[in-house]
């Protein structure tokens, strides 16, 4: 089976808006009021960041912060849903050494778990049923449980990434797939372009023979983009990098990356995660005669 592609900037981008969000809105219980302006201003600032090397550097305290949120809170939903966000970004985007990438998306996938237990009991170990019964058993969550769910998904894809190597993580990318599928079946404005996005990824990294769908996955990126506004540069550099590189699309694939390099990265939300789109675009064109 082989390895499942990097969907670092992805991962961060829906991670982090996922635990700003719960973080202001969701530990009242954890944290006074002054508390909560600092995280939510903190989360705002690194998604403001145009330095991604300063955000390596400062948000390891960061994590911690959200372990202590945790421990004095450990039934916490919101607490659990921000600290799964928060390790699987990190662990997928900042992290180089593979051995403690895997440490830091296996506690995110842990407080995913944990989150989603908490928001439903009857989700409690869901994640060991077969595929079918797995759907199944997501049919059973409705729209209280959606944050849970969300956070559940991404922080298994993130350790789907780390654990490129297991056979047995890259199985379930199946049940990742159906996870945000039954989310956007609940809320279809719940995070609207990080899931259409996540769809659209899930089509394209996978041969047809793995599950893959580049007709659907195309359309995943169109609503993506429109959905963004497009303000979200690493839904055109993923379009490029797995549908345009996968189908040989030369001309797509360096209009979407000359689209990515001429366009403003700084938007509110968005400057971070497109001062990395724009490196990865610039590395996908470099290497696009070798390719091609």
């Amino acid at each position: 089976m082989a390895k499942i592609p990097e969907l670092r900037t992805l991962v961060f981008n829906a991670c982090l808006l996922a635990a700003s969000s719960l973080i202001v809105t969701g530990c009242a219980s954890i944290m006074a009021t002054a508390g909560n302006t600092l995280a939510g201003n903190l989360s705002t600032a690194i998604l403001n960041q145009d330095d991604p090397e300063l955000v390596r550097d400062g948000a390891p305290a960061y994590l911690l912060l959200l372990d202590s949120f945790v421990a004095g809170s450990p039934y916490n939903q919101s607490a659990l849903s921000a600290a799964a966000n928060l390790y699987a970004a990190y662990g997928v985007v900042f992290v180089d050494d593979p051995d403690r990438a895997r440490k830091l998306t296996l506690r995110a996938r842990s407080y995913g778990r944990r989150s989603l237990c908490v928001a439903d009991q009857k989700a409690c170990d869901i994640w060991e049923l077969t595929y079918a019964d797995f759907v199944i058993a997501l049919q059973g969550l409705d729209k209280k449980d959606v944050a849970a769910l969300y956070t559940f998904g991404v922080s298994w894809i993130a350790y789907v990434q780390a654990h490129s190597e297991d056979w047995v993580a890259l199985a379930k990318l199946p049940q990742v797939q159906a996870t945000m599928q039954r989310v956007q079946e609940i809320d279809p404005q719940y995070q609207q372009s990080n899931v259409e996005h996540f769809l659209a990824l899930l089509d394209t990294i996978r041969p047809p023979a793995l599950g893959g769908n580049f007709e659907a996955g195309i359309a995943h990126y169109r609503r993506a983009i429109s959905l963004s506004g497009g303000k979200d540069l690493s839904i055109k550099v993923d379009c490029a990098r797995y549908y345009a590189r996968t189908l040989y699309d030369r001309e797509l694939h360096d209009r979407l990356l000359n689209e990515v390099l001429s366009a403003d990265p700084v938007h509110e939300g968005f400057t971070l995660f497109n001062t990395l789109a724009q490196k990865e675009a610039q590395e996908l064109l470099d290497s696009a005669d070798d390719y091609f």
